[in-house]
């Protein structure tokens, strides 16, 4: 069954069916106020953290039918009752004659038809606001008039989410509502927690009169909460009891008498929920929103934004497909999970939460350097605060308050207390945005290292160069028997946390990838001892890896404390890793015999239509030697399921190799657009990544989950535009070293680099996957493959031709 469909045109994904096999959100705003909203008008928003200042109530785990944080009612007169429905199908269910969600770039647009009443509701936050608009149209197309009532309504939380849901005495005596009347029959419902009553005040408001109101949940829903969400008893009432709640589950519902529509007559209002410190600092805000014009105005900003984001960089492929994502979906998706980190989705409640993950972050904002290098500066310095002075990091931390954390290591005392690759991924990021922006000055910038022990109060500094070479400092003095790098509780792989002392081949290409980052560097510099350094550091990881981690068809995966290989022919369960085949090519390590070997091995007995399997077979059963693998059923996550974000870094080994046909194979069989066919299977949102897919180990093979906040979508980009593409910065230009398909016969991109715009074509005539042997600048022919850097601001035309 078909739910939905791709406008590329106007840059949205369509739902024409309601009921999704899940709810499937997208975000409005950032996490300065902000959060998702699902595709039946359901929103979860909160300004600043989601678990400390939460603003709407909504309960994942509760049917999908059911109403969650917002909502609109309409109200038709029918003798001496009402017809009562949401136009947006939940929580009433009733039969539509229309309906569809465009999912836009930082919007919602519902537009249905019940009882010959058109609805169009937009949903949006303005940028750099702090309210949720929604602007909502009525439409009577009978042919008859007729009299309409709406009635927004929304549930509130406890700023606290985890108070919420586990003190039922102390959070609703906390709760209270109070209304303030205005001129000519406006009003703003005002909420708060009482301790909070000076702080943080939420408004609910419109720039329609409201007749009545009412603040508390029973009343609404009437008959001692035995009245329902799908049939709120109030609603038979001409007016609501405009009753200020002292306790109690506070909600806000806003009675607007619509009175009369004649034939194709329209009626509009328009709703705002938010947060300030008072009513009086938030009135100026509220009334520049009860303008129209003000909301237009307020919503093409929001488009201008994207359009200008988007523009960075531009595809024409073969593949409608591939350039639906790179040019739409996944670049959103990147912005996405660079505000967010894992803080807060449909799957991640925000509860308890473990805030902005530094591995994470440094993984998703190589995303969006092209695309926002200043924002994606600040990010970076964020992820160095957290650095401790010998080199290693803290797991997570709050960004308001920059508080650190271990992350989820929790009771495992026998463990190590720190994750081995976080503070790796600070070197390839800083890396990744030298080379975009060539920003060299950023080096020598001041950044604070975090003190544990002081919270945050930092008490040692250094530069940003410094951060990075701390960071290869702590893995360098921090191997194992074998002499390459410990796991520590674990690396990349969460769910494996063997015992101290157990060595991580991941780690070792991870921190061997940035030694030769770091050797670039340096060179580009000058510094040739600093590159003889890291080359002799290199050269000898390299070594170590080849003598010890061949298992004869494929890589090893881990070392346990006593030597014990993982991944390994040896094993019964876990004998081969996809992070160990594909990453020995990206640190340059492997040699081209085994590379070839560790890479058809992966491809025979980890690879599935759906996607690339983290491991086979499946462990099945509790070991707490391996860890928290052991806790998932196979053929789930990281137990042999087709964890995403693995996936395309095979994607960008195979082009290292040269294999156009798998790279491609394997970027397209998770393209969520491609799942848009296959939907009763796959259930999430077909126009963004999900984190894991079960796999062939599992009865419900190609079922997807947690969607949107996933690393996924970072490396996709990478990998599409980066190495199937072959177009990336380095520090004297942009490169051009494609790896595509035979069939095609070339592809375009539109990509600012810099202070200029490069219009790039790629020729392939001789039907070959990979091998710039001509680029042409501007009509002139350079040697090598690298288009050089420009200054002008001009567009320039580049050639390349694959031979």
């Amino acid at each position: 069954m078909h739910y939905g469909y791709f406008d590329d045109k106007n840059k949205e994904y369509v739902i024409t069916n309601p009921r999704t096999p899940v709810k499937w959100i997208n975000y409005i705003g950032t996490l300065k106020f902000g959060g998702f909203v699902d595709h039946t008008g359901g929103a979860l928003i909160c300004k600043g953290d989601p678990s400390l200042n939460r603003i709407i109530k909504y309960i994942q785990q509760m049917p999908s039918s059911d109403f969650k944080g917002e909502t609109l009612y309409l109200r038709l007169k029918q003798g001496e009752n009402y017809k009562i429905f949401s136009p947006f199908f939940v929580p009433t269910l009733d039969h539509y004659d229309l309906y569809q969600c465009n999912v836009g770039l930082g919007y919602n647009r519902i537009i249905s038809e019940f009882y010959g009443i058109r609805t169009e509701c937009t949903i949006f936050v303005p940028i750099d606001d702090v309210r949720e608009i929604r602007e909502i149209k009525i439409i009577n197309k009978t042919d008859g008039e007729i009299e309409i009532d709406a009635i927004n309504v929304v549930e509130y939380t406890h700023f606290d989410a985890i108070k919420q849901f586990n003190n039922a005495d102390w959070v609703p005596q906390t709760m209270q509502s109070r209304c303030i009347r205005e001129e000519k029959g406006l009003a703003t419902l005002i909420q708060y927690a009482f301790m909070r009553r000076e702080t943080d005040v939420n408004f609910f408001t419109s720039n329609h009169p409201i007749s009545s109101f009412e603040s508390d949940r029973k009343r609404f829903l009437g008959d001692n909460e035995y009245g329902t969400w799908s049939n709120p008893l109030s609603l038979q009432k001409k007016e609501l009891d405009s009753y200020e709640a002292h306790r109690g589950d506070n909600i806000g519902a806003l009675l607007h008498h619509l009175g009369s529509l004649k034939p194709g007559e329209e009626k509009s209002l328009i709703t705002q929920l938010g947060q300030e410190q008072s009513f009086e600092r938030a009135r100026s805000g509220i009334d520049k929103y009860r303008d129209p014009d003000a909301v237009k105005k307020a919503f093409g900003e929001l488009n201008n934004f994207w359009e200008e984001f988007l523009s960075r960089i531009q595809v024409e492929t073969p593949d409608p497909e591939m350039n639906s994502m790179l040019n739409i979906h996944n670049p959103r998706q990147c912005f996405i999970t660079k505000n967010w980190s894992r803080y807060l989705s449909y799957y991640q409640l925000g509860i308890g939460t473990r805030g902005i993950g530094v591995r994470d972050s440094c993984q998703d904002v190589m995303g969006v350097i092209s695309h926002i290098p200043e924002e994606s500066k600040e990010l970076l310095k964020k992820m160095m605060m957290i650095q401790r002075t010998n080199g290693s990091a803290m797991h997570s931390f709050n960004p308001l308050t920059m508080e650190g954390s271990k992350g989820e290591i929790g009771d495992w005392s026998d463990r190590p207390q720190y994750y081995g690759d976080d503070h790796l991924w600070i070197v390839l990021a800083v890396i990744t945005y030298l080379k975009e922006t060539g920003d060299m000055e950023f080096l020598e910038e001041i950044v604070p290292y975090y003190d544990e022990r002081k919270g945050d109060q930092h008490q040692e500094s250094g530069t940003v160069n410094d951060h990075m070479k701390r960071a290869l400092g702590f893995t360098r003095n921090d191997k194992g028997k074998h002499g390459l790098p410990h796991l520590g509780f674990a690396d990349w792989n969460d769910t494996v946390n063997l015992r101290t002392g157990a060595e991580s081949l991941f780690n070792t290409h991870l921190y061997g990838k940035d030694l030769v980052a770091m050797i670039e560097l340096c060179r580009y510099l000058g510094d040739e001892e600093g590159a003889k350094f890291y080359q002799a550091e290199y050269d000898e990881l390299k070594d170590i890896f080849n003598r010890t981690s061949w298992d004869g068809e494929w890589y090893i995966r881990y070392f346990d404390s006593d030597g014990t290989p993982l991944g390994s022919q040896k094993n019964k369960n876990g004998k081969i890793y996809i992070n160990a085949q594909s990453w020995p090519l990206i640190s340059g390590m492997a040699t081209p015999e085994n590379a070839k070997k560790a890479l058809d091995s992966l491809n025979r007995l980890l690879n599935t239509s759906r996607g690339i399997k983290v491991s086979w077979p499946g462990f099945n059963g509790y070991d707490r030697n391996k860890g928290g693998i052991t806790t998932f059923p196979p053929g789930t996550k990281e137990n042999g399921g087709i964890f995403l974000h693995t996936n395309p870094w095979v994607v960008i080994a195979e082009t290292i190799m040269g294999n156009g046909e798998r790279a491609y194979e394997y970027y397209s069989q998770i393209n969520p657009v491609y799942k848009n066919d296959i939907i009763e299977e796959y259930e999430c949102e077909p126009y963004v990544y999900a984190q894991n897919v079960l796999s062939d180990e599992h009865p419900q093979f190609g079922l997807g989950r947690n969607s949107w906040l996933t690393g996924t979508a970072s490396w996709m980009y990478q990998a599409g535009i980066g190495f199937i593409l072959g177009i990336r910065p380095d520090y004297s230009g942009l490169i051009i070293d494609p790896c595509i398909p035979q069939k095609w016969d070339g592809f375009k991109v539109t990509r600012k680099y810099k202070n200029a715009i490069y219009n790039i074509e790629v020729k392939n005539p001789g039907n070959k996957n990979k091998g710039v042997y001509r680029l042409e600048v501007d009509g002139r022919e350079i040697s090598g493959n690298i288009a050089p850097v420009f200054k002008d601001g001009k567009i320039h035309l580049i050639t390349a031709i694959i031979e």
